[in-house]
């Protein structure tokens, strides 16, 4: 199970910073995290202002 990122995004990249597995990029503006690589260790959602990402 990933996180995902949700609308609440606001593309401040704080979370692209604090992932250690270097799963989160910025697309469009809002961040997009790779499934695929992310560990689900929870950095994302410790360090978001608005806590988009999310347990999947």
């Amino acid at each position: 199970m990933a996180y995902v990122i949700g609308e609440e995004c606001i593309g401040c990249g704080a979370c692209v910073d604090a992932c250690p597995a270097g799963a989160i990029e910025m697309g469009d503006g809002k961040a997009v995290i790779n499934a695929d690589t992310c560990v689900d260790c929870g950095s994302c959602a410790a360090t978001c202002p608005v806590e988009a990402p999310k347990a999947e």
